[in-house]
């Protein structure tokens, strides 16, 4: 468990971490570089650094927490890696159905694998599912997306290193886009992002301005338009809610 400073989430749990990377968005993966510091700093959770590693352990931790929050599940990892055992994916998912005082965000690139084992998990109303797509030629993570129980359903266009147009958000509740940070980060256009939003607001979907990126992410800042965009799901409705 950790604080978090994604601008679209409140902390983070990392029942699992490690991944491999599986398109053109993982090309310089943020969680890839941590897992490597966090390693050379003498981190046991990182002994492995980015091999994929399960930590069972982590699995009482939301209970312990005594406030409503919004979690990003896995930011150092993909829940639906191949190399995560379906069990393991349940039980992560019984502990977000057990606590639904807190939002949980899920996020993969393995829209197939989400599929796949929609049905033999169990979704309540906390537990939101995104997809990530960069670029035109994952688009189709999207419709996987669709077909999933879960209440809220997000994609996170981010890095964004190529445009979407004529997106077909029905069935999506929120967009978030952001450009790609660091040394090596490839260029976002404005024209991609402000195309993005144009459809957002056309198709009734919260949109989620993150950054530019860039070498300077902080100076390069997330204004848009004028203005920040910070539009989100309604959360404390999703609070305590029934099924």
């Amino acid at each position: 468990m950790a604080n978090s400073s994604i601008e679209w989430t409140e902390m983070t749990w990392n029942p699992v971490t490690g991944c491999s990377k599986i398109s053109q968005g993982c090309k310089f993966c943020y969680a890839e570089i941590m897992a490597w510091r966090l390693q050379a700093m003498g981190v046991e959770k990182y002994k492995n650094n980015f091999k994929v590693t399960l930590h069972p352990k982590e699995l009482n931790t939301p209970y312990k927490w005594r406030k409503s929050k919004i979690v990003f599940v896995n930011s150092m990892s993909d829940l639906f890696h191949d190399e995560v055992p379906l069990t393991f994916i349940q039980q992560v998912f019984e502990v977000m159905t057990d606590n639904p005082q807190h939002v949980f965000q899920v996020l993969t690139k393995r829209a197939e694998r989400l599929f796949e084992l929609n049905s033999v998990l169990k979704w309540s109303h906390n537990i939101w599912m995104g997809v990530s797509i960069e670029d035109e030629s994952v688009r189709y993570r999207m419709d996987f997306l669709r077909e999933m129980n879960a209440k809220v359903k997000f994609l996170s266009l981010e890095p964004l290193i190529g445009p979407l147009p004529n997106l077909n958000l029905d069935k999506i509740d929120w967009i978030i886009v952001g450009g790609e940070s660091g040394f090596k980060a490839r260029p976002m256009s404005s024209e991609w992002v402000v195309d993005i939003q144009k459809q957002c607001e056309k198709q009734d979907v919260k949109f989620f301005f993150k950054q530019w990126g860039g070498k300077n992410k902080k100076a390069a800042g997330r204004m848009l338009n004028g203005r920040t965009y910070d539009e989100m799901p309604e959360i404390r409705s999703q609070i305590n809610q029934k099924m």
